[in-house]
């Protein structure tokens, strides 16, 4: 039996590319999985048999994450580990962008998970078991983000978030952060330049390969099992190593032309 049989889960953007792999993952150990997004998936979430609930919410309203919480307490009682993976936005120049963007943003990345961890904090601390929240967070928080100055600004909040909750919530709830760095996502290769670009960005970086969404979701059952009893208010690279600067490919680049 695995420890996290029977534990309450609650996974926020579940129906995405990371988020439904986390919930499989989940779900494959025995997990009772709530999975959240704006829209219900067009498949279920499902594995070894176990199926995760849908609970459609745009977690940018307050209301709707209270009403969210409010659900887990009535059909379970408690809630052991929540997973604040829901997140993104679209590339736009810092200049160009409107303040409302800019707001949506930050209230989608840094905001919404801060609020449903405060929400959440009641049920978090229900059972006599130390609960787990576990924040998806970015490269982009930890290093400059041109292009997507506001999201990168948001998940460098969210790292800073989950720091000082690791430092109130405890002993009761341990708070960590996955620093995600690039993942591989078939329909985004575009984004890279076609197949050549993204086998180039991938080459880049020092384990040759970008991460898998199953490589995140196996980070986050890391964090969540008893091997993490006493990790709290950590930031974990999961990012193949990290980006090697730039000007070192440059300057390789230069030398192997000559």
């Amino acid at each position: 039996m695995s420890e996290l049989d029977g534990k309450v889960c609650l996974v926020t953007g579940g129906a995405g590319h990371i988020g439904r792999a986390i919930c499989e993952a989940l779900l494959s150990e025995g997990a009772q999985v709530v999975a959240v997004g704006r829209r219900e998936p067009s498949r279920p979430i499902e594995s070894d048999g176990n199926r995760a609930a849908f609970y459609a919410a745009d977690l940018r309203d307050a209301v709707a994450s209270q009403g969210l919480i409010d659900h887990i307490s009535e059909r379970f009682g408690c809630l052991d580990i929540l997973v604040n993976n829901a997140g993104g936005g679209p590339p736009v120049a810092a200049a160009s962008a409107s303040p409302e963007l800019t707001q949506k943003i930050i209230s989608l990345n840094l905001l919404a998970p801060l609020v449903l961890s405060q929400q959440a904090h009641a049920l978090l601390t229900k059972t006599n078991d130390v609960a787990s929240i576990v924040n998806i967070a970015s490269v982009s928080g930890a290093r400059g983000s041109p292009g997507t100055a506001a999201y990168g600004a948001a998940k460098a909040g969210l790292l800073n978030v989950t720091k000082s909750l690791a430092m109130e919530w405890g002993p009761r709830i341990r708070v960590n952060a996955l620093i995600v760095g690039l993942v591989h996502n078939d329909a985004g290769i575009e984004h890279y330049g076609g197949d050549e670009g993204f086998r180039r960005v991938a080459d880049m970086l020092p384990l040759k390969r970008m991460a898998s969404p199953e490589d995140v979701a196996n980070a986050v059952l890391m964090m969540c099992s008893d091997r993490a009893a006493y990790i709290s208010g950590a930031n974990l690279e999961v990012d193949g190593g990290g980006e090697v600067p730039v000007f070192l490919h440059l300057a390789n680049a230069s030398s192997t032309a000559k």
